[in-house]
């Protein structure tokens, strides 16, 4: 009798595992490679429309390296084209920016071009 007890309670215990595992749900980052295949160029401002960001997720900025860059900055640099004092620059041309939860702000800080649409703003669950 206490072979089949243990085993019940064996089965029991494999049974909640399988259901918090069906109930549990994946998290995978997706990758998005900003400006599509154009890359990360000028206009870029309505490049994350229609799109569902979340936390995690991977920022892939395609450009040459010389002509262009990436600046991670806040809302207030964002919105003045300006790099705030200590702001993360990239110049690989093949920079990968994962996202936090929240706003995030990126912009090329070679003169004029932020003010030439180069820079997106996201907001990521």
């Amino acid at each position: 009798m206490a072979k089949t007890r243990g085993s019940a309670v064996v089965a029991m215990a494999l049974m909640m595992c399988l259901v918090v595992l069906f109930h549990c749900k994946v998290a995978e980052a997706a990758t998005y490679t900003v400006g599509d295949a154009s890359g990360w160029t000028f206009n870029m401002v309505d490049w994350p429309k229609g799109k569902n960001f979340k936390a995690g997720d991977i920022l892939v900025f395609n450009y040459t390296p010389g002509t262009h860059n990436v600046v991670v900055v806040d809302e207030s640099g964002y919105n003045s084209c300006t790099t705030p004092s200590g702001a993360k620059v990239y110049q690989t041309g093949k920079d990968q920016i994962k996202l936090v939860k929240g706003q995030n702000y990126f912009i090329c800080n070679f003169t004029g071009h932020c003010e030439s649409g180069m820079k997106i703003a996201i907001t990521a669950t």
